[in-house]
């Protein structure tokens, strides 16, 4: 059997194997984008926090949202229907209490400053606006070696197992990615965690390999089974409130 057969005859056995245990599994970004769609009000201005290049994502909701705004630190594009802005996410440039919506797919665990970051959120958010994140896990084994490996090498790897470019990895930080953390930091900045989940995935790392895919999925499907293992799922996705202002309480509160 050729090598080029045989990629093919592992990439067959390994699809059959993620039907099979995760063919009804919501890909974790599907996840957000559908939360995301669920929390905007017609008119809402909406931010993306590291947008990436061509905003994608932010590009989904142009028939929902009154105003979309994309903020990131590489070079961006020129997207109809959206405002892109580079700049760092702790000094957005936007005004206060503009924002309704903020979401961020994949960026926390790069942040060197959440809390920085946390504050400016609070800060451009309206009251009442929300933040959405979806970061990894800190107990996830993909986090575990990630934080072995230097940040010098993380481009390389990224390349050559997702196709991203290498300028497009940022080192990682892995500084608020636990439930502690996230409490903390939301605390701190003035935001209520209003929603903490933990979520998994198939392992997408092991596709190379049916063996290896078949002995990574029955520990992914064992953490899922035990609820006490659910921080080392591969995902965190949680929901932060900036609290109303005291005029917009109810009676009674």
């Amino acid at each position: 059997m050729s090598r080029t057969t045989k990629r093919t005859d592992d990439a067959r056995k390994v699809d059959a194997l993620r039907e099979r245990w995760f063919g009804r599994d919501l890909h974790p970004y599907r996840l957000l984008e559908q939360r995301v769609a669920a929390a905007i009000a017609p008119g809402a201005t909406v931010l993306d926090a590291g947008c990436g290049r061509t905003a994608p994502v932010l590009t989904k909701f142009r028939s929902a949202a009154g105003r979309l705004i994309g903020i990131d630190l590489v070079e961006l594009s020129r997207v109809e229907g959206c405002e892109l802005y580079r700049r760092d996410l702790a000094d957005t440039g936007l005004a206060d209490a503009s924002v309704d919506l903020v979401y961020s797919r994949s960026v926390f665990e790069h942040l060197d400053d959440p809390a920085a970051v946390l504050r400016e959120f609070r800060r451009i958010l309206r009251p009442g606006g929300r933040c959405l994140v979806l970061t990894a896990s800190h107990w996830d084994y993909a986090t575990l070696i990630a934080r072995l490996v230097p940040n010098r090498f993380h481009g390389r790897i990224v390349e050559h197992s997702e196709g991203r470019a290498r300028e497009d990895v940022f080192p990682t930080r892995y500084r608020c990615n636990t439930r502690r953390a996230v409490t903390r930091h939301a605390a701190g900045a003035g935001l209520v965690v209003d929603r903490f989940e933990y979520v998994g995935q198939y392992p997408a790392y092991f596709a190379f390999s049916p063996r290896w895919f078949a002995l990574a999925s029955r520990y992914e499907l064992f953490l899922r089974r035990h609820r006490r293992l659910h921080p080392m799922l591969g995902w965190i996705l949680f929901e932060l409130v900036r609290p109303p202002s005291r005029g917009q309480e109810g009676p009674g509160q």
